[in-house]
């Protein structure tokens, strides 16, 4: 079995050191760090597997209690499935509206990033922010 420093498993799961010991103290990784006889961590294939797994959830904005709470949940095992999906689910939901927000102001921002391209294009620069303009080609 593979083992890998704390410096190797910070660069691969793009943590640095100091969060991994963050994440360990939260209680975040599925079991227990193992230390070297001079008490080194050392991670294992499975460690970094779930490390990154914890990134993407967090980089999505999960609460870390949520995630704090899904570790707890896969670290009890077999028979609490129904409550990791309903976690996760909650957490897509969230996610969707997220990304439908974010739609809905990578429109405004194309439509008055058209409005503007096309003034400078034909040279009508004045009152960039025209009212009449905006009420009649905004989406």
């Amino acid at each position: 079995m593979s083992e890998y420093t704390i410096g190797e498993v910070a660069k691969a799961v793009g943590l640095s050191e100091h969060a991994l010991r963050f994440y360990e103290r939260k209680g975040l990784l599925l079991g227990s760090v193992e230390r070297t006889a001079s008490g080194r961590r050392r991670y294992s294939q499975i460690d970094i597997d779930w490390l990154r797994v914890c990134t993407r959830l967090r980089e999505s904005r999960m609460p870390l209690a949520d995630l704090e709470r899904f570790a707890v949940l896969v670290r009890d095992g077999a028979g609490n499935e129904a409550d990791r999906l309903a976690l996760l689910s909650t957490h897509r939901a969230r996610i969707d509206a997220q990304i439908a927000e974010l739609e809905q102001a990578r429109d405004t921002i194309a439509w008055k990033t058209d409005v503007y391209e096309q003034r400078l294009r034909t040279g009508n620069i004045g009152g960039l922010w025209d009212p009449t303009v905006s009420r009649n080609q905004h989406p």
